[in-house]
């Protein structure tokens, strides 16, 4: 059985201004969402403005790149794709 695995990593530029429209896109895309990280630097002195969210899709080849250009159309983030095939 052949699958493929799409890995998706955004880097958020300016979370205090993106989390929100962020958030709505992945949460109107969760059915196709199996795996959600989320990072950013946090210490005594401060809470980062940037961070990093890790995403494994399960979906189609449809689903999986309609919400990658939903998340191209967010200003203040940088999204790059991987594919893995087995």
């Amino acid at each position: 059985m052949k699958t493929k695995i799409n890995i998706v990593i955004i880097k958020v530029l300016d979370r205090l201004k993106e989390a929100g429209r962020l958030q709505k896109t992945l949460s109107d895309n969760s059915k196709i969402i199996k795996t959600r990280f989320g990072f950013h630097e946090l210490n005594d002195y401060k809470c980062s403005r940037m961070g990093l969210v890790i995403l494994e899709l399960n979906g189609s080849d449809e689903e999986c790149n309609n919400l990658i250009q939903e998340l191209s159309n967010i200003g203040g983030i940088i999204t790059k794709v991987m594919s893995f095939n087995n």
